[in-house]
């Protein structure tokens, strides 16, 4: 599993503890899309399951 997309650079209204308006803007590095990140957790992901079944299998044959 990846950790979720964090929160991109938009402003939101939103009130504080007070119920007062306030205007929230998050900084910093956030990757607005999953994807990039994805494709190599799938990738290995699938090769460590493939090698799982491939060696079970040969322990099994023997």
């Amino acid at each position: 599993a990846f950790k979720p997309v964090s929160t991109i650079r938009k402003e939101q209204e939103t009130v504080d503890k007070r119920g007062q308006k306030i205007k929230l803007e998050a900084t910093g590095r956030h990757d607005p899309c999953v994807l990039p990140r994805a494709v190599p957790i799938v990738e290995a992901m699938a090769a460590l399951t493939i090698m799982d079944h491939y060696l079970r299998n040969k322990a099994q044959n023997l």
